[in-house]
Parts: structure tokens; sequence; C-alpha cells
């Protein structure tokens, strides 16, 4: 059966959405606040996470934040917040979907399944850069990344940069905005701590660091990943 874990901390309606998901075949774990979701996580392989924004002890972003530092486990946010910058936060934070309450039972059910057929055809693809030949490959399950068939050592936030970076290729990320999704919002260092992140990462990946061919710098801005190319 598949495992979902449900995080909110409205009981009755944890009863209730409980009953519809079992109903349809899943197999339902419940989490009332934050710590006890991640105490869960660390020992039960979900494969998806409904998660509410509004929780005790750790709020719905900060978890998602933690989660995804440690597992690519699908999410999909539920709250009764409606507002777009909560979207705009929990999607940037690694949320795969978002669903204001009151929500029809069905159209969670079709993101459920959506969710997990994504999440089913991404493991199934592999985990390269396609540009001709296998050159990177990042496998966050393994923490490993090889570099034309070479492992590469990188360190805990290295590869969640490479990482971020790598899932966007040709978007361009401020220092700031990398400051707040690889290190989060209490992190006390500047932006300068990206560069010195930026310049290590490349003497670990690139063939010619100083010309580098895949994280890339938009002058002013910020950094990106190189775009695949067609054909």
């Amino acid at each position: 059966m598949t495992k979902i874990l449900l995080v909110d901390d409205e009981k009755l309606f944890v009863k209730g959405l409980s009953a519809i998901l079992e109903h349809e075949g899943f197999q339902v774990t419940k989490a009332f606040d934050g710590e006890k979701a991640w105490e869960l996580i660390q020992k039960v392989s979900f494969a998806l996470i409904l998660l509410d924004l509004m929780l005790p002890k750790i709020d719905g972003l900060t978890l998602c934040r933690e989660i995804r530092k440690k597992s690519d486990v699908p999410i999909i946010m539920l709250t009764a917040k409606g507002e777009d910058i909560d979207k705009i936060i929990g999607l940037e934070l690694g949320a795969d979907d978002y669903l204001a309450k009151p929500f029809n039972s069905r159209e969670l059910l079709a993101r459920i399944r959506a969710v997990l057929r994504r999440s089913s055809l991404k493991r199934a693809e592999s985990s390269f850069l396609a540009e001709g030949e296998r050159e990177i490959i990042i496998d966050r399950e393994k923490w490993l990344v090889l570099v034309e068939e070479k492992e590469v050592e990188l360190t805990g936030k290295e590869f969640d940069l490479l990482e971020l970076l790598w899932k966007n290729p040709g978007r361009v990320f401020t220092r700031e905005k990398l400051l707040e999704l690889v290190w989060g919002y209490n992190f006390w260092g500047d932006e300068r701590t990206v560069d010195v992140h930026i310049r290590r990462l490349r003497e670990k990946i690139e063939p010619n660091p100083g010309t580098p061919r895949f994280v890339l710098t938009k002058w002013g801005v910020g950094y990106y990943f190189r775009e695949k190319k067609n054909g």
C-alpha cells in the first residue's frame, strides 16, 4: 500500500480525510504537530506527505525546508490561507503542489495521484545532464555526485546548492535567494558565503573552473545552471 503522512493539527479534519484516503487504498499515518511529523519522517519511508502550513511546534514551511534537505519525497501543502505569497513560498521551499482549504476531496485525490505519477516518472529517469554525453550524475538518495564517472565529494551545502541549480536549468537565482533556499531564513552569514561555495563547487565539477560550463554567472544578478541543448 502507498504510505501517506498526513500532518495537520485539526483532529476532525484529519479523521475525515484519513477515512477518505484509506477508502482509496492509501495507508495513512497521522501527525498533529511538526515535531512528531519530523520524528516519523526519520523512521518511515513515505510515498507522499500532506503538510498543513499552520502547525504547532514546527510550522509547515520550516518542516518542508528541513524535509527537502534530506529527501525528495513529494509534498502537497494544505492550508486555510489562500494568499499567493504562501503558495509561492511553499513551492520555492520544495513543495510539489498546494491546495487551500476548504477543498473537494476528489480534487485532492487527483492532485495526489498526479504528484505520485510525476514522482514515479522522475525516479525512472536517468539523473544525468544529457548534452551528448553523460557528464554529471546526481543521486539524492545515495548523496552521490559523479562527474564523468568519477565520484566527487561535496559538502552538504555544496550538494544542496548544486542540486537546486541543476533542477532549475536556465533559472537565475540571486545570492539572496540562494541563501534563503539553501541556508535558510535564519542564516546569519552574508552573500559572500554563496560566492565561496560556488567557487568551491566549480573547482570540483568543472573541467576548467575559470571558464565554467555548468554553473554560470549572470553578472550583476546571480548564478544559474546551464540549460540543456536541444537534440
